[in-house]
This record gives C-alpha cells, sequence and structure tokens, in this order.
C-alpha cells in the first residue's frame, strides 16, 4: 500500500518494490495510472534518485508550423523548402533538451536566471 510523505509542500506517494535478479521492476499499477505510462519509459540519474516517468512522445511535429511559416517568408519552396525544414526539424529537440536542462539547473539554484525584464526590458 502506497505510503504518502510530504516533500516540502508537495505529497507524494511512495512504496516499496521488488527488484528481480535480472534488475527488473514492476510499476505499481496505482502509479503506472495516476502518469500516463504506455509502452515505454524514460529512465534517468537525477543526483543519488533513479527517475522513471512515461515517454514523451516525440512526434516529430514539435514547432512545425512555425518553421514552415518562417521558411515560407523567407522565401523558401519546393525540394529546398522541404530540405531546410528537415534541417529544421532535427535542430528543434536538441535545443530543447538544452533549455530544459538549464532551467532544471535555475530550479536547483546552480545556475543564473534572467527574467523576463531582463531580457526584454520594461514598457516605459
Amino acid at each position: 500500500m502506497p505510503a504518502t510523505i510530504m516533500k516540502g509542500s508537495i505529497p507524494m506517494e511512495t512504496k516499496k518494490i521488488s527488484i528481480s535478479a535480472k534488475r527488473q521492476i514492476t510499476i505499481p499499477q496505482k502509479f503506472f495510472t495516476m502518469l500516463g505510462f504506455d509502452a515505454e519509459a524514460e529512465c534517468m540519474v537525477r543526483g543519488n534518485e533513479l527517475v522513471i516517468r512515461p515517454a514523451k512522445a516525440n512526434t516529430g511535429g514539435e514547432f512545425a508550423e512555425q518553421i514552415l511559416a518562417d521558411l515560407i517568408s523567407q522565401g523558401y519552396s519546393g525540394m529546398e523548402l522541404l530540405d531546410r525544414f528537415k534541417k529544421a526539424q532535427k535542430e528543434v529537440h536538441p535545443a530543447v533538451e538544452e533549455m530544459l536542462a538549464e532551467a532544471e539547473k535555475v530550479a536547483n539554484s546552480e545556475a543564473g536566471y534572467e527574467s523576463y525584464d531582463d531580457v526584454f526590458g520594461t514598457e516605459e
């Protein structure tokens, strides 16, 4: 039965699970359903914790409309548009991952940050 503990002001449910001889675990049904797991999970090490979360669906269509609109406004069309679109789309995922890594550093007080006003200034 899951236990509820507090981490700061956030309640966390915990449950002790077994690890098989082949290093396999079973995600408790309640957690599996609550978090929306499907056929794949993403696994990472964060400090001294192992984090297992539902795999993010990467359809490859992230920002597709914005990328196409920008390329069309730059005058690309036909096969050249297609080639530029493919190249731009490959650059989106690494850029987003870099932004997320930087945000995590800021959240963990490992890096400084700039406010909205720092970036865009204030309206005067």
